[in-house]
């Protein structure tokens, strides 16, 4: 008797651990994007942030966390996060990126988010966000907080 409810007790867990949806995003490498979308191309999410970045901070708490946009992102597009201070070298569509500015600047941002997220003739600021299509073009450029809401009609 004592096996057969030990038995539908895992079972039961089980279950119910694989039929929830997903609790967050699904972030993915900047390689593991560039095979994904070899593989099967569908648009693209990117969500740049720094530590000290207190609207950052609150779109992660806030907006990140809900429950519509976690399945929107999670089902139709691919979604990379990436600390705009990191030193973390990335090869992506063959280049090469890394973050030159932090050998001479305290907090020096990455070559990849300058390329991606600079606006001309204003200075890089964050939260940025970039929405692209399949074939990895940009849609919209996002430089400001955002909530749930807001987001759920970009995406």
């Amino acid at each position: 008797m004592k096996y057969l409810v030990l038995f539908l007790l895992l079972n039961g867990a089980i279950t119910t651990a694989f039929s929830q949806n997903s609790t967050s995003i699904n972030w993915i490498s900047w390689e593991q994007l560039e095979h994904a979308l070899e593989e099967q191309p569908k648009p693209v999410f990117i969500y740049f942030h720094a530590e000290w970045c207190g609207y950052c901070k609150k779109i992660k708490r806030k907006t990140f966390t809900n429950t519509d946009v976690i399945q929107k992102i999670n089902s139709d597009y691919y979604a990379v996060k990436m600390d705009v201070e990191t030193t973390d070298t990335i090869v992506f569509d063959g280049v090469t990126f890394t973050n030159k500015q932090a050998k001479t600047k305290r907090n020096g941002i990455h070559e990849l988010p300058l390329l991606l997220a600079s606006r001309e003739n204003k200075p890089f600021t964050l939260p940025a966000t970039l929405f692209f299509d399949s074939n990895f073009t940009v849609r919209e450029r996002i430089f400001k907080y955002y909530t749930s809401k807001q987001l759920l009609k970009l995406l």
